[in-house]
Formats: C-alpha cells, structure tokens, sequence
C-alpha cells in the first residue's frame, strides 16, 4: 500500500446467504433440518484507493453496495474476500485502535448520550479517545465556534432538534482530530441554512488538517460543493471512478430550454418543432411547462427558441444547466449500469 493512500481497497467482495421457505407444512418441516439458500454478492470485487487531503463522493441507488462496503471500511462487516487498508492497518482486526483513527457520522445512528447534556457525551468521548485537555481545548474550541454549537452544550441531545443534533454529531466525530472521516447521509432533512454551515466547516477542516473525507449522499448538491472526484456504485460494483467535471462534460453537454406555455401543449403536437435538431422534449414539473433538451451548441438553442416562440405563444423562457443529479439518473437509466463509463 502507498504511504500517502489512506483507503485501500483491493477486489473486495461481500456476500450473504439468503434463506427460501419451502411452501406449505411439510416444506416447514424440511426446512428445520435442510435450510435452502442462495448466495447473493453485496459488493463485488471492488477495487479503489483514496489518497490524505482527498474529498470523494460514493454514490449510488439504494442497494448499490455502498452501506455494506462503508462497513467493510469503518470495520462493521468482515468481507468475505480482498484486501481493506484503512489508515494503514486492518479494520475488523485492528478494532481498538482503528476506531480512534476515523471518525464517522451515520445520518441515522447517534454517538451522544440521548439524555445527558452535550458536552458531558464529549467529556466521554474524549476519554475514550485518550485526547489531552489541551488537545481538546485547542481543537474542540475552533469546532465548536464554527458549528456554532456553545448554545446547546448544556442542552441533552433528546431536546435539540435534528439539525443542531447533526451539527453536535460532526463536531463528536471530530473531537480527537481523525485524518479520515466518513460521512453517511450528514445533511439529511437538515433545511438550507444548516446544510451550508456544515459543508463549510467540511471545506475548513480539510483545508485546515488534510482530513481525508468519504461522502455517501442522496443530496448531490453536497457534492458539487465538496468533492472534485465521484466514485459511482451499481449493483456491487464500481461503473465510474473520476473527476466530477469530467461526469459533467462527458454526460452533461447539453441545456435545458424551459418553456412556459400560454396553452396547454402535448408531446405530438411539439416534437415537429425539434425535427433533426438532436433535441427532445421532457414535461416540466409545473403545469404547460416543457423543457427542451438541447446540445450545447448556440445554433441549436438559438434555432430551437425561435421555432417555439413563432409557433406558440410563451410567457416565459430560462435556460439551465443540466443538473448533476439529472446526468446521474441519465446514466443509470440508459444502461450503462453493466460496464465501466469512460
């Protein structure tokens, strides 16, 4: 393993056996002595490394093989085949002292004491972690000013609400200073202004101390403002591994041209309109909106507004982007699922 990877993950492979039920009493029967049961991969044979300073995004639908591979990592699960190095040392053999080199936040799973006041969890925490009173002083004083917690130290977790319990869950995670922290779910059904706060207290650490991060989220504007790299997951296995500009250019060319429509209009009667211009027309969310998707060439956008403004009357026109949570969806609906994407 390379000194400066701090994950090391080679042909790592998960699987679980699943039980079937013989039908009716006698199936019952049999199965008390003869238990039949299939072996179903969680992950396969997945192979990737994550260098000190780095910030990554894991994504990918539910039953990607993400949990169980962040398992494998943070040394919940043992894999039933491959090689983990994390931080330089085995996960599931190294408990002890592996778990004081990580640090985790599971958007669903607390590490503070649901009744007692926040900072006694962090008195515990802290000797736990075996961290000096000075390494704390110095460190936790600059966590808790940037998440802004001083005003709920005295408060029990039962009484915060869950974006000031989240805020209180990264600084725990972070109180003896981990180079590797990994982040499932952080800003789940936290409103806009706290999900701003954490990412850049996110930025701040990992300028500040090199934290290396690894971020699962359903929320991909927390990668966009976090993560220069993507590892994408589909049905245990890795399909893309790079640069999230390079996602962006290869996959997300085009614009979106958003028409708002003075009468209600339908897919036939506005697909003459885009004929052999390399476009297509999507219903928009709101009512007689459609949006045309259109390559990125300025002839296009420009050919396409016209024919739609001189056939049709419009109250309004924007312009987008195509979301990265759009060339997403794109890439796993078009199929691209069984082999790598370039």
């Amino acid at each position: 393993m390379n000194n400066d990877h701090v994950i090391h993950v080679e042909n790592l492979r998960k699987d679980f056996k699943s039980h079937s039920s013989r039908p009716g009493l006698k199936g019952a029967f049999r199965d008390l002595f003869n238990r039949n049961y299939s072996i179903i991969s969680a992950v396969k044979d997945l192979s990737f490394d994550v260098k000190q300073g780095e910030m990554v995004g894991y994504i990918g639908e539910n039953g990607a093989g993400k949990s169980t591979s962040i398992k494998m990592l943070t040394g919940i699960l043992t894999p039933t085949n491959g090689e983990v190095m994390v931080n330089g040392m085995n996960p599931h053999k190294e408990r002890e002292k592996f778990v004081r080199s990580i640090g985790v936040v599971f958007g669903q799973r607390s590490q503070l004491w649901w009744d007692i006041a926040v900072q006694e969890s962090f008195k515990l925490l802290k000797k736990v972690y075996n961290v000096s009173d000075e390494d704390y002083d110095r460190h936790m004083n600059h966590v808790i000013e940037s998440l802004d917690i001083g005003p709920l130290l005295d408060k029990p977790v039962r009484k915060l609400s869950l974006g000031q319990r989240m805020r209180c869950e990264l600084a725990a995670a972070l109180l003896h200073n981990p180079p590797l922290l990994f982040l499932d779910e952080p800003t789940i059904g936290l409103d806009v202004l706290v999900k701003l706060k954490i990412r850049n207290f996110l930025k701040e650490m990992n300028e500040k101390y090199k934290t290396t991060i690894l971020l699962t989220t359903h929320d991909l504007t927390d990668i966009e403002a976090l993560c220069d790299r993507v590892i994408m997951l589909d049905e245990g296995q890795i399909i893309y591994d790079g640069a999230l500009k390079k996602l962006r250019s290869n996959w997300g060319e085009g614009k979106q041209i958003e028409f708002q429509f003075a009468e209600q209009q339908t897919k036939e009667t506005l697909s003459p309109l885009l004929d052999e211009l390399d476009s297509e027309w999507s219903e928009g969310k709101r009512k007689n909106v459609w949006v045309a998707n259109v390559v990125n060439d300025e002839n296009v956008i420009s050919e396409v507004i016209g024919r739609v403004v001189a056939a049709h009357r419009i109250t309004d026109i924007k312009i987008h982007e195509v979301s990265t949570e759009e060339i997403i969806r794109n890439i796993y609906e078009e199929g691209v699922i069984h082999g790598q994407i370039h």
